[in-house]
């Protein structure tokens, strides 16, 4: 089969490489170079001042202008938003004018504008949605390309899916990793961690009860997006509990992350997937999660970690002594099987052939 020319779409929440497009940033790395492996054609849109991938790229147009708020951090209910000189436009408009010479434009990024323009391009335009539902205005967009063109949307889970009205199954995806970036240890130090941004949707205060419980350290990873909460949950525990690390490349988090006996993943809301968890696993880190949203479809209870009901921490505190007893080796391994860049590339093309 012939490759692919590919115009990919990035998150107009900020620049790559800062953090601010959360899980969306290690997407689309992922996205460009398994899709590359295969020997797809690969052009990027993104945020002027960004760290871009080392993923060959045939074009990047590098665009200015002010982030996108999040959906995340709205009202069910809140309209449609666009900052004045925002970045979401100027993607799409840049898109647009680009789109002639590419076989498909995948967008990345969870907003209206590029679902609403889907019947627009003439070029396909696919999407990998990557949140669940937060916004009644996302929810109807989505419907409407799920019933009209349903070859074109894809998600990361079945639990993510799940959220929104389809008219027909879903693609779903998961997400990939390039493994080669994680260091295996089998040799980890008694202490506990936990990734992903500083804020209450992702529940970071019940690892805390974890680790204080277990009177072992917390090595919390990730952009301080709420330093109130963070200081309320550092003041909940006993002192020296956490370990704040910061937001860190991934080579410098794998190999701290890979220090832990066990990670605990303890989401308050619909993960759509849980890059954090399979990054864990990767390390040969078992991790113990709270059954909600993606998370709870990644583990493999006895082999990759365990599963408890949601909002329990109790619950994460007792299968603790399985989780330390697993085979880290064989953590990883499965991990690899599944959401290696491989088994990824293979199901991003199956997909991609589809529209048009």
């Amino acid at each position: 089969m012939a490759g692919l020319k590919l115009l990919v779409v990035s998150t107009p929440m900020g620049p790559l490489g800062q953090g601010l497009g959360g899980g969306v940033e290690l997407t689309l790395e992922a996205v460009l170079e398994s899709l590359h492996r295969r020997g797809h054609a690969l052009s990027l849109v993104a945020a002027e001042g960004s760290q871009l991938p080392s993923t060959p790229l045939q074009n990047c147009w590098l665009e200015p202008g002010v982030p996108q708020p999040s959906w995340q951090h709205q009202q069910r209910s809140a309209p449609v938003q666009i900052p004045a000189d925002g970045l979401l436009p100027r993607f799409w408009q840049r898109a647009m004018a680009e789109q002639q010479p590419f076989d498909v434009v995948l967008n990345l990024g969870y907003d209206w504008l590029p679902l609403w323009l889907t019947p627009q391009f003439q070029t396909p335009l696919c999407h990998l949605v990557s949140m669940g539902s937060v916004g009644e205005a996302m929810d109807g967009v989505i419907a409407a390309i799920a019933k009209d063109f349903p070859s074109q949307l894809a998600f990361h889970t079945a639990s993510q899916a799940a959220d929104f009205q389809l008219s027909s199954p879903p693609t779903l995806l998961a997400n990939g990793f390039d493994f080669s970036r994680y260091s295996f240890n089998p040799d980890p130090q008694p202490c506990l961690g936990w990734v992903g941004r500083i804020a209450p949707e992702k529940g970071l205060e019940d690892a805390a009860q974890v680790a204080a419980a277990k009177q072992w350290p917390l090595r919390v990873w990730g952009l301080k997006e709420d330093a109130a909460y963070a200081a309320a949950v550092e003041a909940s525990v006993p002192a020296g509990t956490i370990e704040w690390r910061g937001f860190l490349p991934t080579e410098q988090l794998q190999r701290e992350l890979g220090q832990c006996a066990v990670m605990l993943n303890t989401p308050k809301w619909n993960e759509a997937f849980g890059n954090v968890v399979v990054e864990a696993m990767a390390c040969g880190v078992p991790v113990v999660a709270y059954r909600r949203g993606g998370p709870g479809e990644l583990i493999e209870d006895g082999l990759t970690g365990y599963g408890v009901p949601p909002d329990q921490p109790e619950a994460l505190v007792q299968q603790l002594p399985a989780a330390l007893a697993l085979d880290r080796l064989a953590c990883r391994a499965q991990a690899e099987r599944r959401f290696g860049l491989d088994a990824f590339g293979a199901r991003l093309e199956a997909w991609l052939q589809q529209p048009g």
